[in-house]
């Protein structure tokens, strides 16, 4: 049997949308839908007013990291562009050929183990645009930005160059009195917060957002706080009650129109250390549909290789997968590798509010 007879990027295709069939949606997918161009020229990624994201300078030209299956590593160059690969050895080869005996017992799991590298490398690419929404959501200096560095390389894109968004729609509520912060839930008001977070936007722009995303440890904030347990108990005839996510919830339903979204993905950062997506100490009030576009440009290896025969090149969700062969060593070598830039046009209806003193990730 040769191994590209089981084991080829429409065969992965194939097996990825299986798997994520059955895995929980990221929140910025449904918030920032994925949208197709040729190249990616920063003039079509777009805040707010129309104007182009402001970009700071990074690396040139490099071929792909080698991605161990223990840690993780990130190769970037220009325009956001972000390339991995792994390795079918000699070895693997070998263990592949158990698969001609239907009977060992190692076969299910030596073509699992291949599998998940090929995963592996589309599930992180798939963690770049999501850090990438977060952090246009969830920003500690209020200013809707991106910057992701890895091995020497930085992206660094701005959203709020003129500050207008950090100076209307970001408050610290801390800033001028500590005790404000959500962290003291004896004295902070979150309600009041929110509703007056709410009435900025909807000052500035007539769209009131109804949506508010915190960490499970806000949440946690939330449930302890004594204006909102107040606000509970005044609304049950029991003397003691519960706390819980969904009392939570329904009170911001019924008082301020509000849904609250608790978003609690990790992912694995380029040290190899569990990250939330979105941090703790922070809250974002959005509006109803989308915010604006998860763009995905046409990779190198898209562009040169989907058309050529002497490659396997396969596009999943906007991720260019590539497969190669090499004679000496004899290794097969599958790529990853993505263009991709959120747009953010519906910046001036959203709101970040700092709640807590430090913003953890």
């Amino acid at each position: 049997m040769r191994i590209t007879d089981v084991y080829n990027s429409k065969a992965v295709a194939i097996f990825q949308s299986e798997v994520a069939s059955n895995a929980i949606p990221y929140l910025g997918e449904g918030l920032f839908p994925t949208k197709k161009k040729m190249g990616l020229d920063l003039k079509w990624i777009r805040t707010a007013k129309g104007l182009p994201v402001s970009l700071s300078p990074s690396a040139f030209d490099s071929v792909s990291t080698i991605r161990s299956r223990e840690g993780f590593k990130m190769d970037e160059t220009e325009m956001a562009y972000f390339k991995e690969s792994m390795l079918v050895k000699e070895q693997d080869r070998q263990d592949m050929m158990r698969v001609q005996d239907s009977s060992d017992p190692y076969a299910t799991e030596v073509l699992s183990h291949i599998f998940d590298d090929a995963n592996t490398l589309i599930a992180g690419a798939k963690v770049v645009p999501e850090r990438m929404r977060m952090s246009l959501l969830a920003n500690a200096n209020g200013h809707p930005s991106i910057s992701i560095s890895a091995n020497g390389a930085t992206y660094a894109y701005n959203y709020d160059p003129d500050n207008s968004y950090s100076t209307n729609n970001f408050t610290d509520v801390g800033a001028v009195q500590s005790t404000n912060y959500w962290t003291d839930t004896t004295n902070s008001d979150p309600m009041a917060d929110i509703a007056n977070a709410q009435d900025a936007v909807e000052a500035k722009t007539g769209v009131r957002p109804t949506n508010l995303i915190i960490s499970k440890a806000t949440m946690n904030l939330l449930k302890q706080n004594a204006k909102i347990k107040s606000a509970i108990l005044a609304q049950n005839v029991t003397a003691n009650i519960f706390m819980t996510d969904a009392r939570v919830k329904e009170l911001f339903a019924n008082e301020l129109g509000i849904n609250v979204i608790v978003y609690t993905k990790l992912y694995k950062n380029e040290a190899g250390q569990a990250k939330k997506f979105y941090p703790d100490g922070m809250a974002t009030l959005i509006p109803d549909g989308a915010l604006g576009n998860t763009w995905y440009g046409v990779t190198p290896e898209e562009a040169t290789l989907l058309e050529d025969s002497n490659y396997d090149c396969t596009i999943i969700d906007g991720i260019a997968v590539t497969v190669t062969n090499s004679v000496d060593p004899v290794q097969t070598k599958t790529i990853a590798s993505e263009i991709v830039l959120p747009s953010f046009e519906s910046m001036d209806s959203t709101f970040m509010l700092k709640v807590a003193s430090s913003v953890a990730y």
